[in-house]
């Protein structure tokens, strides 16, 4: 039995245990020191999603692409461009918003074939292909508009702001007022990209073949694996869920502009990484993502209530415990070898 639970919190699994456990101690300590703001009430937790929806779905597509070995730096730019796109289609061209919806997300497939075609049948650098697609996002976003636009489409709008209330949950004002707190269609979008990846990745052929790849290509190409397609799908899901991040993200901006979601691909690189999700490849779990997202989220939180703390240490919070994981990440890494040896 002991050594059925050291097996199950050996390695990996024991940094996304520290990762839960971290996510915890922080939302704790927040709810702790300012129990008199307000910090522990059901609103301010649920708008950990709230702010962070787009981020989640995000985080989801880079844990799958850091899972095959290779990155993805494009995805702050493809949201830019989708945002814009969006917002360009419906208020310039009085295009209809499930029309523009569906067109944007069509793009950002196109553009994960691409980049998947690139890294898998040509053989470039990961790193390289979407450093290009980064800077190709971020100026077609500038092409389509140089100023920004504000979404002013009523069906976009009607998505944009239907709040969704949580009816067994409710606290008391003063005045003894019952609220209800509540969640946006962001939110159920991206918990639904969630279960989905989890359950494909942990339950289909697919989501096996991608930690084969990941763990080994060699081995992969041994197992009789298509290596190359399963990268190029692996991308092409990453463009995909990059557009839906991006219409997320413009379900809370409602509008597009240049220099929108800039640095965002490092944030979903952060949270995965936090979350457990190696870098070299072969492990990983959304589920770890969704805590990183939600570490970030709280540490945000923690600094706006505090409300003398620039928003800049949250920046500088992430790359210490970056370091952390990286550095836990070796050290779990250089044990497994020598067992193996």
């Amino acid at each position: 039995m002991i050594k059925s639970i050291r097996g199950k919190f050996s390695g990996n699994n024991f940094l996304l245990f520290i990762t839960i456990i971290l996510f915890f101690v922080l939302y704790i300590s927040g709810m702790v020191i300012f129990a008199d703001k307000g910090f522990g009430k059901p609103q301010v937790f649920l708008n950990l999603f709230i702010s962070n929806a787009g981020l989640i779905i995000a985080a989801v597509g880079m844990t799958i692409v850091l899972i095959t070995a290779g990155i993805d730096i494009s995805i702050g730019s493809v949201i830019a461009m989708t945002c814009m796109l969006l917002a360009w289609m419906m208020e310039k061209k009085s295009m209809d918003a499930w029309a523009s919806i569906v067109i944007v997300l069509v793009v950002g497939v196109v553009f994960g074939l691409v980049q998947g075609f690139l890294v898998s049948y040509l053989n470039i650098q990961p790193f390289i292909v979407t450093l290009a697609g980064l800077f190709f996002a971020r100026g077609m976003t500038a092409i389509i508009s140089d100023e920004m636009i504000t979404i002013t489409n009523k069906a976009f709008l009607g998505i944009a702001n239907a709040k969704i209330y949580i009816p067994f949950i409710s606290t008391v004002t003063k005045k003894g007022k019952v609220i209800h707190p509540y969640i946006y269609p962001s939110v159920i979008l991206a918990i639904v990209v969630l279960i989905i990846a989890f359950i494909v990745m942990k339950y289909t052929k697919f989501g096996r073949s991608i930690y084969a790849v990941g763990g080994n290509e060699q081995s992969a190409l041994l197992m009789g694996l298509n290596v190359r397609r399963i990268k190029l799908k692996v991308y092409a899901l990453n463009g995909f869920l990059a557009a839906l991040a991006g219409f997320a993200f413009a379900l809370n901006s409602c509008g597009g502009f240049v220099e929108q979601a800039r640095g965002f691909e490092m944030d979903a690189i952060a949270s995965a990484v936090i979350g457990g999700t190696l870098l070299t490849g072969g492990v990983g779990n959304v589920v770890g993502s969704l805590f990183g997202v939600m570490i970030k989220g709280t540490i945000e939180s923690i600094i706006t209530f505090q409300g003398t703390l620039s928003s800049w240490w949250t920046k500088i919070a992430i790359a210490a415990l970056l370091c952390i994981f990286i550095i836990l990440q070796s050290i779990f890494a250089a044990l497994k070898r020598k067992r193996q040896f």
